[in-house]
Formats: C-alpha cells, sequence, structure tokens
C-alpha cells in the first residue's frame, strides 16, 4: 500500500469519527465498558493465581489439640513435629489467643461470641514445611503421623485448601470465559452498528466513488481503520481505568484471620498486549461485518 493512500485513508477515518462523534462515542463507550469487566475478571484472577502459587510455595500445617491435655503430652507432640526432618514450628497458638484472633477478624461482628458459653476453639501448633524431598517429609505421610499422635485432634495442610480453591479457580475461569464470550459478541454486534450508521450518512459519497471506479477495498479501508482506531482507544482508556483501580487497591493487603495472604498486583504484560489485541481485533470484526454486508462486489446496495 502507497504512503498516500494510507495517509488518505487515516485522514478520511479520522474525519469520518470526527463527523459521527455521537454514534462513535456511544459504540466506545459500550466497548469501553465491556473490556473493563472482562479485565476486571482477568485482574481478579491474576491475583487470585499469584496468591495460590505463593501458598503452594510456602506450605504449612496446622496441628490442632484436643482439650484439656496437660504440659506434658503438648511437649512430647512438639517434640515429635521437631522430629520431622522438614517441619518446623513457627508458633503455639492457644486456646485464648485463637478466640481473641477470631474476634480480631470478625471485628463489628465479634458480639457474637459474647452469648457463648465456653470458647470451643482449639489449640494449635503452626508449622513450617520445607525440603520436602523424600517419602518421608511428604505432607500426607507427616500427617498421617502425627494424627496418630495421642493428644492431636486434627491436622490440617494447606495442600488440602489450595487443592479446593484451585478448583473453585477453574470454574471462576470458564465462568469468565463464557462471560468475555459472551461481551466479544456483544461488542462485535455494537460496532457493526455503529460502523453501519457512519455507512448511512456516506451513502452518497459511496455511489459517486463506485462511479468513478474506486475498488471496494479503495472504499472499506476508511471504515475498517474506523473499526480497529475505536478498538485501540477503548483498549487504552479500559487499560487505564484498571490501572488507577490497582493504584487504589495497590497500597492495601486482602487479610484472613488478620494474616495478610495476597498483596495487590496489575497485570502482566502480556494480558495487557491480549486485551489491546481482542479490542482492535473486534474493532476490525465489526467493522468488515458492516462493510462486507453494505457494500457490494459489484455496486452499491441500497440501504
Amino acid at each position: 500500500m502507497k504512503l498516500r493512500f494510507l495517509i488518505y485513508f487515516i485522514k478520511h477515518a479520522f474525519w469520518n469519527i470526527t463527523n459521527n462523534r455521537i454514534v462513535h462515542v456511544i459504540g466506545m463507550g459500550t466497548m469501553i465498558i465491556s473490556l473493563l469487566i472482562f479485565g476486571s475478571f482477568l485482574l481478579l484472577f491474576v491475583n487470585l493465581n499469584t496468591w495460590v502459587h505463593g501458598w503452594g510455595h510456602n506450605m504449612s500445617m496446622s496441628v490442632y489439640l484436643e482439650d484439656d491435655i496437660d504440659q506434658s503430652t503438648r511437649d512430647k507432640i512438639a517434640a515429635v513435629i521437631r522430629d520431622f526432618p522438614s517441619t518446623e514450628i513457627e508458633r503455639y497458638i492457644s486456646k485464648e489467643t485463637a478466640l481473641k484472633n477470631l474476634r480480631h477478624a470478625l471485628g463489628t461482628g465479634a458480639g457474637l461470641l459474647d452469648d457463648m458459653s465456653h470458647n470451643p476453639l482449639p489449640a494449635s501448633f503452626e508449622v513450617v514445611l520445607n525440603n520436602m524431598a523424600s517419602p518421608e517429609t511428604e505432607p500426607k505421610f507427616i500427617v498421617k503421623k502425627l494424627e496418630k499422635i495421642h493428644g492431636v485432634e486434627e491436622v490440617q495442610y494447606s495442600e488440602d485448601w489450595l487443592k479446593r480453591f484451585e478448583g473453585i479457580m477453574n470454574m471462576f475461569g470458564l465462568v469468565g470465559f463464557v462471560i468475555g464470550g459472551l461481551l466479544c459478541v456483544g461488542v462485535v454486534f455494537i460496532m457493526t452498528n455503529t460502523i453501519k450508521l457512519t455507512i448511512y450518512t456516506r451513502k452518497h459519497e459511496i455511489e459517486i466513488q463506485k462511479l468513478v471506479g474506486a475498488t471496494d477495498w479503495f472504499i472499506k479501508m476508511p471504515f475498517l481503520l474506523e473499526g480497529a482506531i475505536q478498538g485501540i482507544l477503548s483498549g487504552v482508556f479500559s487499560l487505564l481505568v484498571l490501572f488507577s483501580v490497582y493504584l487504589f487497591f495497590a497500597a492495601k493487603k486482602v487479610h484472613l484471620l488478620g494474616l495478610t495472604v495476597l498483596d495487590f498486583i496489575f497485570l502482566p504484560y502480556e494480558h495487557i498486549f491480549l486485551m489491546l489485541f481482542i479490542s482492535v481485533g473486534l474493532g476490525l470484526a465489526g467493522s468488515f461485518i458492516a462493510v462486507g454486508r453494505f457494500i457490494a462486489a459489484d455496486s452499491f446496495v441500497e440501504i
């Protein structure tokens, strides 16, 4: 394509957008909202996935103790835990401390605990797992050994929770994929009608171009560039809004029971490029459908 033709197409695309700005603003607004919904799902998924993998590399275990065990039994349990080459006791949480942590986590709802006649929470050892390189250091092996010890009521470790949460993540990803697909179909429909309306306004100009021998692609190119320009602008604007949301939450951390579990991060570069690619692709797809339907190969179709 010659440079002068490209300049002509770009100039006419911007000229057409300016002259039909209300229609294009409505179309861009719809695309931006759709991309924001999709981007929000993507941003949340990326953060949750990062959190899950972070917990996976920092495996932990909670050894819950039976009520009313004496100090000697508790010391024996602690000694057995320390005997494993991959385990390290991070801290001991008494029943009173566990209840205090629960009150702190509930915040204003802590008053619900005032009516309890006794403390139902068990004492526990918080254990960190390291260097899991042999069968004797596998979490499942350690859990089975610890559960057989007198005074141990239950043992839970983060992998059990992670596996359940990964199932939720897979379902979340599937829902996001379906919603994203429906949004893409809606955006293509809106973009098709937006370009269709601009074709209406240039009907006589297109007829004249056909009469003087202009090719179909010469007529179509400005409309295709309109869709691409709308896609780029919508993608950039939606990413700026998402980045503003990220900046708002970046200084915050998601807490669970008083423990920091998730730092808020922004979309990686590949996801940013994916959103831009999708936005440009949707703009081009809508434009291509519109011009392909209303600009025939031999003559302009009466609209």
